[in-house]
């Protein structure tokens, strides 16, 4: 059993990783910017505490005392780069002052690459707005990339699709590199309950590190 402390679980990636974690047996620190907004998060082995991913002093804080850390958190209001690099480098500094390991992120699909150095963000007529949320996600593994750090980090990338938010968990999942993964034999859309599968198996069983990885059927 392990402690794992979630940032933005009161999201849809963040609440089935939670799910799933708990599943397992694993404690799970429930990290939210209000918990007051999400009462349904607390139930057993769930702690839901108040924290901002993008403070290491906060990390460090609700961090303390666990073994691994998932960051499932986005914010829609302020520039995707401006969020994401402050909340790479809080991540780094505040988790290594807690003694936390390991950490894994959640990617986006249009960060994978169609050719090398040729990500699926960069394709003509790929839309402005959606391209400038994904050059978020790219500033923050070069932030990553760039750190000089202890933390064992992982960032996991699905496909570039929408997710399924209903979809059951089937357990199975493929991973692959830097690049879109090609068209496996399920061609249904990959579901939040199997990305949880494998951001938790990335913590019990550590398979990649210090990367950008596709994951999805």
């Amino acid at each position: 059993m392990s402690r794992i402390v979630i940032f933005g679980a009161g999201g849809r990636a963040g609440r089935h990783a939670v799910a799933e974690a708990v599943s397992r047996g694993h404690e799970v620190t429930a990290v939210v910017r209000d918990p007051a907004r999400h009462p349904d998060l607390t139930g057993p082995g769930v702690v839901v505490a108040a924290g901002d991913v993008t403070l290491a002093d906060s990390v460090a804080a609700v961090a303390a005392g666990h073994d691994a850390a998932i960051n499932a958190s986005a914010r829609l209001d302020i520039p995707s780069e401006l969020f994401y690099v402050n909340a790479a480098h809080a991540l780094l500094e505040g988790l290594t002052r807690a003694e936390v390991g390991r950490l894994i992120l959640i990617g986006i699909g249009t960060t994978l690459e169609t050719a090398p150095g040729v990500p699926v963000h960069d394709a003509p007529g790929f839309p402005p707005e959606a391209r400038n949320f994904s050059l978020g996600h790219s500033a923050e593994l070069e932030a990553l990339r760039s750190a000089e750090t202890g933390v064992d980090w992982l960032v996991l990338a699905p496909p570039p699709v929408v997710l399924d938010n209903e979809a059951a968990r089937t357990g199975r999942y493929r991973t692959g590199d830097s690049r879109v993964l090609p068209a496996g034999e399920n061609t249904s859309v990959f579901s939040y309950a199997d990305l949880a599968v494998a951001l938790v198996d990335e913590i019990e069983a550590p398979k990649h590190h210090r990367s950008l990885t596709a994951v999805g059927f």
